[in-house]
């Protein structure tokens, strides 16, 4: 080991014991010194880390760091010679010029096998301060693979760490706990910094367009730095007085919350006279330079929305201003400041230091909220402010109890006054119950169903009650694969399963059942012609139903029941109560894994209007939700022109409607007169024969054109 007497004095630094340890009092000789000891084999170097004072040597390098010169200046002796050197962390991760030009010189002469990048191992400097120990070899035609690995903080089982360690120095590409391989070696211009080039994190990078758009932060803001200190302001005279009808608050990072919030003015705060261009507009996003490093647990930005309350104010010199280009909607802005205050953000926006640069914030992406999830923030924003205000609401009934003349009048007030409020809260916890959302959100065919069940349940008839839960189970099944079938066959993808299915249709005895709907929904579920959905398409969610082995499972069980009362292997009557209760947990499950029915609407369209010049259609419909068929006409106004009146559609939640007839039909039953959905059943010659979901009764259509139209489909 080859060191500069000024490091060894000063961390008492050595080599391990069986090394032979070199002292080299001049930094200038420590290159010619290292060229002369790599003859005699690999050699690890410790420069010295103190920085040049000389103001000349500061201007032309760029940076008063020996370190820097000694290991530009080293040159490999032979091919084989090998070199590892204990630097501090920037110049190997910084984008500064001056950095890409060591770096650069460095590459002229040697390759970068591994770096090791680690914090704390320097204790007598600091126990935070992060260092790199960086492995090169003599420089060859052939460029080997790098290899990068970081030793975590905080540090867990330090065998563990070894091994990985191991592992990778074996690995010739991918990622183990701690470290990566990079086979595509990036230019010396770029810094090397552990998360740049990690593969998870540049696959979170991607996912981020799962919410909608990716955009630069500087696409969508502006940036802007004031050096407005205690000291300047001072030294301007403008500081003043609170009370000054003048003064404008200044805001500091210690006033920018981790939880996105601007702390209300304290004794400490400052306030000053500053001119109107230089202050806070409402809608801006006052962020903190100053970045807290090895914070357990780790957070992002310390960022918060300015809001009119917060104004008149300024910021600090250590605060930078976000002033938005173009206004945003409130859930862009929202979901901006949410991300900023991951720790994801915090990663993405480059190497671990202490301040911010205004070119990282610039450049760090940031997901945009698409029309679905922009829906979803608006409704939960709204949610909130409504529960804010019936609390404001609870807080002025609670207040007010002593305020009347009579203790009679206030008991009065306060029963009357918190009916509403009880029965909203009694309202809103039912939605916490899974068998109130089904009976009043889901599509009416399963909420009646479902209903049924609950009925028989409690009712105490236990053959009844076992009979319906498997009845419905089965619809559950059938439901989602009709709209399985429909979804496909709008994407002209056919499954396998449909071919068992056409076959069961065409014998004329016994339609498909239980173990049909199941196949569907599996190849649904592993069919890779589905993997390149738009992601907001229903398939997706519907491919999630028997993709949890819980739900897969329960789906077993439940067609193993339906097969024993089939063949006759029906449960003891002393035994059903037990049964009823297990086959009642497991359809449970299911319903559970199906809770994405309720944001798939099952619409009946009445009439549709078309309106050639607005280009747009006036459309009728009857949404099916919940457990009776008797619901309100609705109107909404659609850009398709081709919907077909009187027949069954899913809307998505983009607002989109699909086509389910022939799938899926909307008739009044002629068995019970009831309006019920219809799926085909048989196909006997002559005509076809659809069965209700609800109540399994029949409906024979002898017409030409429904056959004509099965086969149009693949079913005949």
């Amino acid at each position: 080991m080859l060191s500069s007497s000024p490091l060894a004095a000063e961390l008492a630094f050595s080599a391990p014991e069986g090394w032979q340890n070199v002292r080299e009092p001049s930094w200038e000789q420590l290159a010619p010194r290292a060229t002369e000891l790599l003859t005699q084999g690999p050699l690890f170097l410790v420069p010295t880390w103190e920085r040049r004072t000389d103001p000349d040597r500061r201007r032309a390098a760029g940076q008063a760091d020996y370190y820097v010169e000694v290991m530009t200046a080293c040159r490999p002796p032979s091919p084989d010679a090998v070199m590892a050197m204990l630097l501090p962390i920037r110049p190997w991760v910084s984008d500064q010029a001056w950095a890409a030009e060591m770096r650069t010189k460095v590459a002229e002469h040697w390759d970068t096998l591994l770096l090791v990048y680690g914090d704390g191992m320097l204790t007598q400097v600091s126990a935070y301060m992060e260092s790199v120990v960086v492995f090169l070899r003599a420089r060859a035609q052939t460029r080997p693979v790098l290899k990068v690995f970081q030793v975590p903080r905080p540090r867990p089982d330090e065998a563990a760490v070894v091994k990985d360690f191991e592992r990778l120095l074996h690995r010739q590409g991918g990622r183990g706990e701690y470290g990566y391989v990079l086979r595509e070696i990036p230019g010396p211009e770029q810094g090397l910094y552990f998360d740049r080039f990690d593969p998870h994190i540049l696959q979170r990078r991607e996912d981020l367009a799962g919410f909608g758009a990716v955009n630069a932060l500087g696409d969508l803001f502006t940036f802007r730095r004031l050096l407005f200190s205690e000291t300047a302001l001072k030294r301007g005279k403008q500081l003043t007085s609170p009370k000054n009808p003048g003064a404008v608050r200044v805001i500091e990072p210690r006033d920018i919350g981790r939880d996105g919030t601007i702390a209300p003015p304290s004794e400490e705060t400052l306030w000053a006279t500053i001119s109107a261009d230089q202050q806070l507009a409402a809608g801006d996003l006052v962020i903190r330079r100053m970045i807290a490093l090895f914070t357990v647990p780790p957070h992002g930005f310390f960022v918060a929305e300015v809001g009119e309350e917060d104004l008149p104010a300024a910021v600090s010199e250590h605060v930078v201003i976000l002033r938005p280009i173009k206004p945003l909607s409130r859930p862009q802005a929202r979901l901006i400041t949410m991300f900023l205050r991951t720790p994801l953000a915090l990663t993405l926006a480059g190497p671990r230091l202490s301040t911010t640069s205004m070119e990282a914030l610039s450049a760090l992406p940031v997901p945009q909220p698409d029309e679905a999830l922009t829906k979803a923030l608006d409704e939960l924003t709204a949610a909130k402010q409504q529960f804010k205000r019936w609390e404001q609401e609870a807080d002025s009934v609670i207040e007010s109890v002593f305020l009347e003349k009579t203790a009679a009048r206030a008991r009065a007030r306060v029963i009357d006054s918190g009916r509403a409020l009880r029965l909203r809260v009694e309202a809103a916890s039912l939605l916490d119950d899974l068998g109130h959302s089904v009976r009043t959100r889901f599509p009416y065919p399963i909420a009646y169903r479902w209903r049924e069940t609950e009925a028989r349940i409690s009712a105490g008839d236990a053959q009844a009650a076992y009979a319906a839960i498997l009845d419905t189970a089965e619809e559950l099944l059938c439901y989602i694969a009709q709209l399985v079938l429909a979804l496909t066959h709008a994407q002209n993808i056919t499954l396998g399963a449909v071919a068992a299915i056409r076959d069961k249709l065409a014998g004329g005895r016994s339609g498909p059942g239980f173990g049909d709907w199941a196949n569907v929904l599996n190849e649904a579920a592993t069919s890779k012609q589905l993997n390149n959905l738009p992601e907001s398409h229903p398939l997706n969610d519907i491919r999630t139903l028997l993709a949890h082995q819980d739900a897969e499972k329960a789906r077993q069980a439940m067609s193993e029941r339906r097969n024993d009362q089939a063949h006759l292997r029906r449960v003891d009557p002393i035994d059903l109560p037990h049964a009823i209760d297990i086959a009642f947990a497991d359809l449970t499950r299911l319903v559970e894994r199906a809770r994405f029915l309720a944001d798939l609407p099952l619409l009946e369209i009445t009439d549709v209007r078309w309106d050639t010049f607005a280009r747009s259609a006036r459309v009728e419909y009857r949404e099916l939700a919940g457990d009776h068929p008797v619901v309100p006409t609705r109107t909404m106004a659609s850009p398709s022109n081709d919907l077909e009146t009187g027949s069954l559609y899913l809307r998505d939640t983009d607002g989109a409607l699909h086509l389910l007839r022939p799938f899926l039909i909307g008739r009044d039953c002629p068995t019970c007169r009831t309006w019920s959905t219809f799926h085909a059943d048989r196909v006997p010659k002559g005509a076809v024969v659809f069965k209700s979901l609800e109540h399994g009764h029949t409906l024979e259509d002898a017409s030409p054109g429904t056959r004509r139209l099965l086969g149009q489909i693949g079913l005949v």
